[in-house]
């Protein structure tokens, strides 16, 4: 008995100590789910935006932390804010050669972290093709170009509306009867021949607009300006453009991209500082390419008087020029009143000439230039010579559009792993993704989206998928990737080098629809995310739409940062429903600064976690 009782002691001992262990367990387990719960719960109507409700898309264990993130607008005097081209910050630069308008991105800790807020008044842009004709007024609201160049058409005011009557100071009779011209003194333009073009000091781009028509793909270029607003103007018209300049860096291009490139009085000292400016056209332009001046000094017999010249200036201005473009291995193609047409040299038996002599000027570029490097790469004064390893590169042997679109292009062999066999299944990869995209945003491919972004392009595979639709294409290949712009280029498509680290070089709320595949994966270890998604805010048009096509890993960061900017997203599946990679389809809204709006911070993943069903 005593046996018997000491044991029972001991186990109502035993038992005293653990009752009160597990009602504590069991009131912590109840509180915790408590305010789990009452956490989740005021987090939720934001994971609805993230993915549809019912969605069975879960939100991976190992996805790093989402942290809550909002951003304040910025001022109204930021309406047109360009980064890296400023005028603000134009005192700190040189005035040698405009460097001033070149890029100089701010540093890290004076980055704006603010929403860049539209003009009042700001409307959902008029939809192509009657955008080429026709913009509002309050969207663009810079009269500058209609004050002082209302003689010559580039544009006209009517009512709450900028009208393009296709005008400009070397299109008297209108740019339709200008390019009519230039078709005639180069029919490689009417046969598919030349497909890519650019064209320097575009004025508001109705050179490239009008080639559209024709079927030749334009990127217009110009420089930052306080009041013109040149490239806004165009991208706002649903033209391609961009801003740069040439001045002491090299343009944004691989060597060897443009089939054309154009200059009507754009007031580009040519002949000036060695000729480097000529000589960067050189690079860029395709063998075979022409290259077509209007304005001084062409014409100057009969056009002197009206440049506040003399005849003899202008002559010698002529005779420089001709010579220094037979020099650069350029020779006269046409000419006829105001338009003269000089071609590239398509082989390189005359670069072998300027290698035997010593004297010559501008000298051969040696071998240490890499031609394509074109990323903060100074202009030098010397030729860059076509590789004789390129034997298709030339216009002359270039299938013509649209056959060069899915022709396997030569240069696609000096990037690494790239052959053939990887080009054909990347075309049909996109044309699979395409057709989903289409799907699940029925917005593309109709007038609703216009002016496309792939924000970091391989071969310009979407853009060939979507080359059907009323759109166009601004491949975007990273400074630090695989140089594959030129396979782009080669393919008759368009794009530009750039580095997300830093601001694109264009106006803000200038694109349609933002596309990314695995940028973020690529750069998360160089770019800090929420400075990307900033810039991609800036260059969305309001009521814009963005396709992300991210690794599962960084899927929710990217929803959480897309919130605090305002944006309303959903997940949704690949079309290979894949686990490893989500789609995340956001649209931008469209707010003014005098409806502020109140931005709620995003909750931590442990509510996604907990709420994975919704």
């Amino acid at each position: 008995m005593k046996d018997n009782d000491d044991k029972y002691e001991k186990a109502e001992r035993g038992s005293t100590k653990i009752l009160p262990k597990t009602v504590l367990l069991i009131l912590l387990c109840g509180l915790s789910f408590y305010l789990g719960g009452l956490y989740c719960g005021k987090n939720k109507l934001q994971v609805n935006d993230v993915a549809k409700a019912g969605s069975s898309l879960d939100v991976v264990d190992n996805s790093p932390q989402v942290k809550s993130v909002s951003f304040p607008e910025c001022s109204s005097d930021y309406q047109d804010y360009t980064p890296c081209t400023d005028p603000r910050k134009w005192k700190k630069y040189g005035t040698h050669r405009l460097t001033f308008m070149e890029r100089h991105c701010p540093p890290v800790f004076d980055r704006k972290q603010c929403l860049v807020p539209p003009p009042n008044g700001y409307k959902s842009p008029i939809r192509w093709p009657k955008s080429k004709n026709e913009c509002w007024y309050r969207n663009v609201p810079y009269d500058w170009i209609n004050k002082q160049k209302s003689n010559q058409h580039w544009l006209k005011k009517e009512g709450d509306k900028f009208h393009f009557p296709g005008g400009g100071t070397m299109f008297p009779n209108g740019v339709s009867a200008y390019v009519d011209l230039m078709q005639d003194l180069i029919p490689e333009m009417k046969d598919g021949t030349i497909r890519t073009a650019i064209d320097t000091g575009c004025g508001v781009a109705s050179w490239g607009g009008d080639l559209l028509d024709r079927g030749i793909l334009t990127v217009s270029l110009a420089p930052r300006d306080n009041h013109e607003a040149q490239v806004q103007f165009a991208l706002e018209r649903g033209i391609p453009a961009i801003l740069g300049i040439i001045s002491t860096q090299r343009l944004p291009f691989p060597s060897n991209s443009f089939d054309m490139a154009h200059c009507s009085r754009c007031l580009i000292p040519w002949t000036e500082f060695g000729g480097v400016y000529l000589l960067e056209v050189h690079r860029i332009l395709r063998p075979g390419g022409f290259w077509v001046l209007s304005g001084p000094p062409v014409n100057y017999e009969n056009r002197w008087k009206g440049w506040d010249t003399t005849v003899e200036a202008q002559r010698s201005n002529y005779e420089k020029l001709q010579d220094l473009l037979t020099s650069m291995c350029f020779k006269m193609y046409a000419k006829k009143d105001d338009i003269a047409v000089w071609q590239k040299s398509s082989d390189n038996t005359c670069y072998n000439k300027l290698s035997n002599d010593p004297d010559a000027y501008p000298p051969k570029c040696d071998d240490s230039l890499e031609p394509d490097s074109a990323w903060y790469t100074p202009i030098r004064p010397c030729v860059v010579v076509p590789s004789p390893k390129l034997k298709k590169t030339g216009l002359e042997s270039t299938p013509k559009w649209p056959q060069r679109l899915h022709a396997t292009p030569e240069r696609i062999s000096d990037v690494p792993g790239g052959n053939g066999g990887l080009f054909k299944r990347d075309g049909s990869k996109w044309k699979a993704r395409a057709k989903h995209y289409k799907k699940l945003l029925p917005a593309v491919g109709s007038d609703k989206i216009r002016n496309v972004m792939d924000m970091n392009t391989a071969y310009g595979g979407l853009a060939a998928a979507l080359v059907d639709d009323p759109l166009w294409v601004m491949n975007v290949v990273s400074s630090y990737a695989a140089n594959t712009l030129p396979v782009v280029f080669d393919r008759g498509l368009i794009g530009t080098y750039h580095d997300w680290c830093e601001a694109f070089s264009t106006y803000p709320r200038t694109y349609d629809l933002l596309h990314v595949d695995g940028l973020f994966t690529s750069e998360s270890q160089r770019c800090e995310m929420k400075y990307v998604m900033l810039e991609m805010d800036r260059i969305l048009r309001p009521n814009g739409y963005a396709i992300i096509r991210e690794s599962s890993y960084f899927v929710d960061n990217i929803a959480s940062v897309a919130k605090g900017l305002r944006w309303s997203c959903r997940k949704e599946q690949t079309e290979s429903e894949s686990e490893n990679e989500k789609l995340l389809i956001c649209q931008k809204k469209l707010w003014f600064l005098e409806n502020k709006v109140t931005t709620t911070n995003i909750g931590s993943l442990s509510c996604f976690k907990a709420k994975k069903g919704v």
